[in-house]
């Protein structure tokens, strides 16, 4: 649990067991044999990194991957000793944190294996990295007709260690016609193959997110790198179209988080009045109007204007503009709503539920970012 003081008036509660059945789901799924490494970057989407990430690796993950640096610094000085897989890019000068913190890192230019090699020599380590394929998503990687020649370049640094190969599809999670999935999947295969013609072995093939977990075994290799979907989300609702019409499986995804506030004043507010900033919203009616202490500086979505958020198991209506702290919501109907009484922003109260893709849906984004958003200052709480 994070200690942020008695200020406390927005927090996120995590559920342990929710955590904790995502993972064993995805165990069954891919086997006792393949790596289960989820993806805890961007503060595990949200759900906090150091805590989510032990509670996974204490439900059966093996590896953890980030994206950045510092993450994985975080990890390491909370303790945390599994193996560490960083996606993204690391700066020249930071690679030395590389090898001291013990670090599985993604490379795809030249300047990093340079670098790499000539500090894991001088310090006389073993680097191990895993080499990024592009095979159409057109992001990090290296291509094709590069992919001989790169790997030379790396065995020419006695240091370093080809761990791994890997790929991230463009398409997978957007649609139901996964045509371009399998043309991504058929390069990677051929590309490995490229590779290992060259007679070097390589433990650790992967490229499956939480799409290609779910929907595709072939493409599970020894490792898979699941995200959005070991929190309790579906990653779209073409992927749990595709997955309940095509494996003919029945699994329970059970999202962890729940966003939560209290209402910090409540008034009641004349017919003919307008609420907020720009004068956006005009009562129709006397209201009675409850004052909400989050805003677009916490994750709350300023392009939101027609949401609700649960109070007393109710729903109450988003009414005017988000406010950089502060949101104003219709309580008219909730006449035993008070001070300080606990509001659900993300998540369940009684019979009723807002999920992560109902919010995301009135902000017109996706799931991922819903939950990633939310401001990392905010208690999370495990419960």
């Amino acid at each position: 649990m994070y200690l942020f003081g008695m200020e406390n008036l927005v927090w996120v509660e995590i559920s342990k067991n929710a955590l904790q059945s995502n993972i064993n789901t995805f165990r069954n799924l891919v086997g006792k044999d393949t790596i289960l490494c989820p993806c805890v970057k961007s503060n595990a989407y949200g759900h906090g990194l150091i805590e989510t990430s032990k509670i996974f690796l204490e439900s059966g993950a093996d590896w953890l991957a980030v994206n950045a640096l510092y993450e994985a610094r975080s990890l390491r000085s909370a303790g945390v000793l599994a193996p560490i897989y960083v996606l993204g890019y690391i700066a020249l000068s930071d690679l030395e944190e590389v090898l001291n913190l013990d670090l599985r890192i993604v490379v795809y230019n030249k300047e990093t294996v340079s670098r790499l090699g000539e500090i894991a020599e001088k310090l006389d380590k073993k680097a191990k990295i895993h080499i990024k394929i592009e095979t159409g998503n057109n992001r990090q990687g290296v291509v094709a007709e590069e992919i001989e020649d790169f790997v030379k370049y790396i065995l020419s640094f006695k240091n370093l260690e080809i761990e791994g190969l890997s790929t991230h599809f463009a398409n997978i999670e957007d649609t139901k016609d996964h045509s371009y999935a399998e043309i991504q999947l058929k390069k990677f295969n051929e590309i490995v193959a490229m590779v290992e013609n060259l007679e070097i072995k390589i433990p650790f093939k992967h490229c499956a997110n939480s799409a290609a977990t779910l929907l595709f075994p072939e493409t599970h290799f020894e490792m898979v790198r699941p995200g959005i979907s070991t929190y309790g989300m579906w990653p779209s609702d073409e992927t749990f179209l595709s997955f309940s019409n095509e494996r003919k499986m029945n699994i329970s995804l059970v999202p962890a988080l729940c966003w939560k506030t209290k209402i910090a004043q409540i008034k009641t507010v004349p017919s003919g009045e307008f609420i907020g900033y720009g004068c956006s919203y005009k009562t129709t009616r006397q209201t009675k109007i409850a004052i909400l202490p989050v805003g677009y500086y916490d994750g709350y979505d300023r392009g939101i204007n027609n949401a609700h958020v649960l109070i007393h198991g109710k729903r109450a209506a988003l009414r005017g503009r988000v406010c950089m702290n502060i949101i104003m919501v219709d309580v008219t109907d909730i006449p035993e709503a008070s001070l300080e009484d606990e509001v659900v922003l993300i998540g369940r109260d009684g019979d009723e539920n807002i999920s992560a893709e109902q919010f995301s849906k009135w902000a017109d984004t996706i799931n991922y970012e819903v939950t990633a958003r939310i401001n990392d200052r905010i208690p999370r709480i495990y419960v």
